[in-house]
């Protein structure tokens, strides 16, 4: 744990989350500034602070990263219309949390997300 990292204080249970899936290995809560009808953050219980750090040190977990992040959107109902998965990896990407995390964002049409 880093106890300077907002979402390893939320595994924790120092800062209060609305949980809606939780594993072994993976906590996804709502996002507490939705952009979304539906918007969920998808973490690892264990801190890494970006999608490529994760990858190289443990793949087996960011698989449970993905794997969570299917069931959220099963149980939020997005799966016939479709849902948007999200992971920025570091600060040009718009990664404002030093700990890997997923959006799931879904439960409304998105439209484009990358403009120049």
């Amino acid at each position: 744990m880093d106890t300077d990292c907002l979402f390893c204080r939320i595994v924790a249970g120092e800062i209060p989350a609305t949980v809606v899936h939780e594993t072994d290995t993976t906590l996804a809560f709502r996002d507490i500034e939705p952009k979304a009808p539906v918007h969920v953050l998808v973490i690892p219980k264990d801190h890494h602070p970006d999608i490529a750090a994760l990858a190289l040190a443990d793949p087996g977990v960011a698989a449970d990263v993905l794997a969570a992040a299917a069931a959220v959107a099963e149980t939020e109902g997005l799966r016939t219309d479709g849902f948007r998965l999200i992971v920025n990896n570091g600060r040009h990407a718009g990664q404002e949390v030093a700990h890997v995390h997923a959006h799931v964002l879904g439960g409304a049409p998105l439209g484009p997300m990358v403009s120049r």
